[in-house]
């Protein structure tokens, strides 16, 4: 499988988007943000579909915590097949803890109690995304899907990253592209 080399550029902190020929249903009109990308593999968060219909209010009393005051019902995300127990929390950087991956100047990704306790109690970040599971891939696996057809990558930005329009993230994502998801084919070109 191709390795990252000096020439390849890591995709941490950019979207990847399904191509619509993606035939893994778990993947399918997926948009998913990168927070860790180098020659030892990626990780990445689907941001576009949740988990069932678990809001945080049932992830906090699944894992029997206390709260002072009643707490809004954020949706949980599906982030992706992997660890589908483990929760993440994609964020903004106003909050940084110990434990907090800082993945650029605009987005962090934190997976501890803390910070569910914080968004609790109104002193989390401002903005969040509550994640189950994760998408992974080993060394060099994602730049042969890459190579397969199967992805795009964009520039990510916190106003589609963060957006509440779950639907319509497949089709902003890729309009950042300057094109229509019609012109876009899952073949593979070839001269």
């Amino acid at each position: 499988m191709p390795r990252l080399t000096k020439s390849s550029e890591s995709l941490t902190g950019q979207l990847l988007i399904a191509m619509p020929g993606m035939e893994d249903p778990r993947f399918q009109r997926t948009v998913i943000y990168v927070c860790a990308h180098s020659e030892d593999g990626a990780m990445g968060l689907v941001i576009n579909r949740l988990f069932g219909s678990i809001t945080f209010g049932d992830l906090l009393e699944q894992l029997e915590m206390e709260v002072s005051q009643p707490v809004n019902n954020l949706p949980v995300h599906y982030g992706g097949p992997v660890e589908s127990g483990r929760g993440f929390v994609l964020h903004s950087t106003d909050y940084v803890r110990d434990g907090t991956l800082v993945v650029n100047d605009e987005v962090a990704l934190t997976a501890t109690i803390d910070i569910l306790r914080a968004i609790s109690e109104d002193r989390g970040p401002r903005r969040n995304l509550l994640l189950l599971g994760y998408a992974g891939w080993g060394p060099g696996q994602l730049d042969a899907e890459f190579q397969a057809n199967g992805w795009l990558n964009v520039p990510c930005d916190e106003a589609l990253l963060f957006d509440t329009d779950l639907d319509a993230k497949w089709e902003r994502a890729i309009g950042k592209l300057g094109v229509s998801v019609s012109m876009l084919s899952g073949e593979a070109g070839h001269a």
